[in-house]
C-alpha cells in the first residue's frame, strides 16, 4: 500500500519538475515540464504548467494528501498565499503548502531540515531556517530591494564595462571582445542599439555571464573584481541569514545552487572559502547535488510526519535518476 501521498513541484524559470512520492519515500511518477512563471504569464497560466503534468502522469488527473510546491516567483507571502488559493481551487489536494524555491534547495541540499540556503542562477536569493523553525529571507525583487548578482546582473555589469572600455570612458577590458562575439556585432554599441530597439530581448544578457569567469581566469582586472563581488555578495546573504537566526556561533550548513554556484569556477570557489572563512568560519559551504524537486518531495513528507526512513529512501532515488526534459522543452543556461 502507498498509504497518503505527496505532489511535489519545484517550479523554476526555466522548467517545472513534478513527482508523486509515497508516504514511505517511495517516487510513484515523476514528470518535466515547461516553465514557472507567474509573474510573467499570471497565476493561473503558471499553474497551468502543473496541472498538464499532473494531469499526464495520473491519466486524467489525482487529488493527493499533501501538495508540497517550492515555486519561483513565490517571492513575498501575498503571492504564496496567491498561488497556493489557485493550486487549492484545481482541487490538487487537500493540503496544499507554497514556498519560495530557495526552501526546496535548503531542505534538498542540508542534511537537517534546518540551515541557510543560497541560490544564485539567473538571480540571487537566500534563505534561513533555524532549528526552531525561525526563518530569515528576503523580498528578492531585483536591485529595487538591494539585490545584486546571478546571470542576469553580471551581464549587466559586462555590457556596462565593455560599452566604456570601447568609447574610451572606461579602462580596456577583454569583455567588450566577450560582447561582441557572443552576439555577432561588430561593436559594442550596436549590441547596446539593438536592446534599445527591441530587436534583442535584454533578457538574452545573462548569457554573457560564463564569460565572466572565463575572462577573469586570463587575468582580466574587470572581470575578477565582478567575480569578486559575486562571491562577496553571495556570502554576505548566507551570513545575514545567520546572523538574523542567531547562528553565526554555531555550525550550520550553508547550501550553495544555481547555475554560477554549481558550476564550481576554481576563482570563485576560492574567493567565496576566503569570503566564508572571514565572515563565519563555523558555516560548512555544502554545494547541492540533487534536484530541487527532493526538497519539496522532503518538505511535503515533514509535513505528512513521514518517519526519517521516508526521507532516506527518496533521498537515494533521486542520487541515482535524473528527469528528462520535456519534448520540445528551450534549454536555458542557467
Amino acid at each position: 500500500m502507498s498509504g497518503r501521498l505527496v505532489l511535489a513541484v519545484d517550479g523554476g524559470n526555466s522548467k517545472t519538475d513534478v513527482a508523486v512520492v509515497s508516504e514511505d519515500g517511495r517516487v510513484l511518477a515523476e514528470a518535466r515540464a515547461g516553465a514557472f512563471a507567474p509573474q510573467r504569464d499570471g497565476v493561473a497560466a503558471a499553474v497551468d504548467v502543473v496541472s498538464a503534468a499532473v494531469a499526464a502522469l495520473a491519466g486524467g488527473g489525482g487529488r493527493f494528501d499533501q501538495v508540497s510546491a517550492c515555486l519561483a516567483g513565490a517571492d513575498l507571502p501575498e503571492e504564496e498565499e496567491a498561488l497556493a488559493r489557485e493550486f487549492a481551487a484545481r482541487g490538487l489536494g487537500a493540503d496544499v503548502m507554497v514556498r519560495n524555491d530557495t526552501f526546496a534547495l535548503l531542505r534538498a541540499g542540508a542534511s537537517a531540515p534546518w540551515g541557510v540556503a543560497v541560490v544564485c542562477g539567473a538571480g540571487i536569493n537566500a534563505v534561513g531556517v533555524s532549528p526552531g523553525g525561525a526563518v530569515a529571507r528576503f523580498p528578492a525583487l531585483g536591485r529595487i530591494s538591494g539585490d545584486w548578482g546571478g546571470g542576469l546582473d553580471l551581464g549587466e555589469e559586462v555590457l556596462w564595462h565593455a560599452v566604456r572600455a570601447e568609447d574610451g570612458r572606461g579602462v580596456p577590458t577583454v569583455l567588450a571582445g566577450l560582447v561582441t562575439a557572443h552576439f555577432g556585432t561588430a561593436s559594442v554599441t550596436e549590441v547596446v542599439l539593438a536592446l534599445h530597439t527591441g530587436r534583442l530581448d535584454d533578457g538574452r544578457l545573462h548569457e554573457l555571464a560564463p564569460g565572466v569567469f572565463a575572462a577573469a581566469a586570463t587575468g582580466d582586472a574587470v572581470a575578477a573584481a565582478l567575480v569578486r563581488r559575486q562571491a562577496e555578495e553571495v556570502a554576505l546573504m548566507a551570513e545575514v541569514c545567520l546572523r538574523r537566526l542567531g547562528l553565526l556561533g554555531t555550525p550550520a550548513e550553508v547550501v550553495l545552487g544555481g547555475g554560477l554556484l554549481t558550476a564550481r569556477d576554481p576563482l570563485l570557489t576560492s574567493l567565496l572559502e576566503g569570503e566564508f572563512a572571514l565572515r563565519m568560519p563555523l558555516a560548512v559551504p555544502v554545494v547541492a547535488e540533487e534536484p530541487p524537486v527532493l526538497g519539496a518531495a522532503l518538505l511535503g513528507l515533514d509535513r505528512l510526519g513521514a518517519p526519517e526512513a521516508a526521507g532516506d529512501r527518496l533521498r537515494s532515488h533521486y542520487r541515482h535518476s535524473a528527469l528528462p526534459d520535456p519534448p520540445g522543452a528551450a534549454k536555458a543556461v542557467f
